[in-house]
């Protein structure tokens, strides 16, 4: 009785997974149907279903993706949308290829921003490259500070510039939010660095054994989170000058840590 009641629930399991994966598989996704219906009767580069754009904004905007074309091959094409979707009709209205970039905006999600990208775009721009500037304009604190509209023309900003440049590995830029991050990281690599570094005998001045032994950690965090992601992301010095001083003020602080904790000779007497 009581192996049949565990194969039951185990069956009951297995059952409720297999119909929850056929769900998922089979859930339409915003381009899973056609609705050429939706679409305009004439050609252009952005079509604004969630009126997300102001109309002066749309036909600047529209202006500078067909002058784009023109000028490097690219295609730049914007759809918005927000309870209904043209779906895979916009494959065949827009012509899209190898060379084509759809971004699709859609306020429904967590994210707004979603990218579908030709095969030829990808030597150019890696696929974490989508995934970043997904992350850093689609999410809900940007869009919620800075607009839709914002979200959708800063990161159309950032895939032309890298497409002018001949790709990017990196989204160019570095938001305060994550120059924090990495200012972070600098000190707590300097502080590990420091507390390493601690002398373990009054003959030792700076242990540097020890500090070599730990440099994988405090190396990874200063210099793969700390510098590479500024180095990279922007031209300035300042963010990088004040990540390598705040490592260096972690690595004193913690060296000097237990000249701070004896007591003193006051006390001792």
């Amino acid at each position: 009785m009581y192996l049949c009641f565990w194969r039951r629930i185990f069956l009951s399991i297995a059952a409720l997974c297999f119909i929850g994966s056929i769900w998922i598989i089979n859930s339409p996704s915003a381009l899973a149907y056609e609705n050429p219906d939706l679409l305009p009767n004439f050609v252009t580069p952005v079509v604004d279903l969630a009126k997300t754009i102001p109309d002066p904004q749309e036909l600047k905007l529209v202006q500078q993706l067909e002058q784009f074309e023109t000028e490097t091959g690219w295609k730049l094409r914007v759809l918005t949308q927000y309870d209904r979707t043209p779906g895979r009709a916009v494959i065949k209205y827009w012509g899209l290829d190898d060379k084509s970039i759809l971004l699709v905006a859609d306020a429904r999600g967590g994210n707004i921003l979603s990218f579908s990208v030709g095969d030829a775009v990808y030597e150019l721009l890696p696929r974490t490259f989508w995934i970043e500037l997904q992350t850093r304009f689609g999410n809900l604190y940007f869009v919620r500070e800075q607009g839709e509209d914002q979200a959708i023309l800063q990161a159309l900003d950032s895939v032309k510039g890298c497409l002018l440049k001949g790709g990017c590995q990196v989204v160019p830029g570095l938001p305060r939010e994550q120059w924090i991050l990495t200012l972070i990281t600098s000190a707590i690599g300097g502080i590990i660095c420091g507390f390493a570094a601690q002398p373990r005998n009054d003959k030792q001045i700076f242990a540097w054994q020890w500090a070599l032994i730990f440099s994988p950690l405090w190396g990874m965090l200063f210099i793969a989170f700390g510098i590479a992601p500024v180095i990279t992301r922007t031209s300035e010095w300042l963010p990088l000058v004040r990540n390598i001083s705040a490592f260096l003020i972690g690595l004193l602080v913690a060296y000097l840590s237990p000249v701070f904790s004896r007591p003193s000779s006051n006390a001792e007497s």
